[in-house]
């Protein structure tokens, strides 16, 4: 289909896996008619519906907040739906699945190690000691939300795993995502677990493996900055090693509303089938 003044041709350059069938990847061209403001996302759905249904990604919301539709985007970690085909096209478009991660089926990547990873630091909030998980509220500052509100931005989408230099250098590096999110909990005032947490952030495979590249910050969609996360993970690290560390109070425990201060029920208004 020829170029017209609102649509032009760009060929998508995907990367087609699947290793139950194929040894090793190969490419395949897929011709897209684009116009401005189409996402690759936008491209992908095209091509599934009109060229190719058996082409496999991620994508859930469509709006860059799930973090599913993470991919290398012309050799950038980046979401398909948050990435305008002709801010970084002109016509081509090269698109694999996100590097560092084993390969599930074309665009599909296995991030079950990175959640593994999530998992084993814990990436909760724990409570004082004798306290049952959730069984209270915990008084919060403006101040002390400041200190990790940027790190709970994260939406796990992988990106800052696929551009980490040490995660592709092997070695079971823990990557900053994990990292990230266990830092956004060792500096929230209502936790309790940085002893908890201690032993796999100070192992060899965590913060001290970090090269400090910067990639992941460079790529994060959401700007939670994970190299900085991990900076910190390294300063409390070393003043905890020092005993310097502050040691944390105590959270406040907002107490319940007495029975007389406590707003009476709403009731739901009565059901009437429509028309009646």
């Amino acid at each position: 289909m020829p170029d017209t003044p609102n649509l032009r041709t760009v060929n998508f350059r995907v990367q087609r896996a699947n290793p139950g069938e194929n040894a090793e990847p190969e490419w395949a061209e897929f011709p897209v008619q684009v116009q401005a403001g189409m996402t690759v996302l936008d491209g992908l759905l095209q091509i599934r519906r009109r060229l190719d249904a058996t082409l496999s990604w991620r994508y859930s919301c469509r709006m860059g907040l799930c973090g599913s539709c993470g991919m290398m985007i012309n050799g950038k970690p980046s979401l398909a739906c948050n990435t305008q085909i002709l801010d970084v096209c002109k016509d081509r478009l090269r698109l694999a699945p996100l590097a560092n991660f084993p390969v599930i089926k074309d665009l599909v990547a296995d991030l079950g190690t990175m959640f593994a990873a999530h998992t084993e630091l814990k990436p909760f909030l724990v409570p004082p000691e004798g306290t049952r998980p959730g069984s209270a509220e915990f008084y919060q500052s403006p101040e002390q939300l400041m200190e990790f509100l940027q790190f709970s931005y994260c939406i796990k989408c992988g990106a800052c795993m696929a551009a980490c230099p040490t995660m592709a250098l092997g070695g079971g590096f823990l990557g900053p995502m994990p990292l990230t999110a266990a830092h956004r909990y060792n500096a929230d005032s209502r936790d309790q677990g940085f002893e908890l947490r201690k032993p796999q952030l100070a192992g060899q495979r965590a913060a001290r493996h970090c090269h400090f590249a910067g990639e992941c910050t460079r790529v994060c969609p959401k700007g939670v900055d994970p190299a900085r996360a991990i900076q910190l993970v390294r300063r409390d690290l070393l003043l905890d090693l020092l005993r310097l560390r502050r040691k944390r109070e105590a959270p406040v425990r907002l107490e319940e509303p007495a029975d007389g201060d406590r707003q009476p029920p709403i009731e739901a208004p009565p059901f009437t089938a429509r028309g009646e």
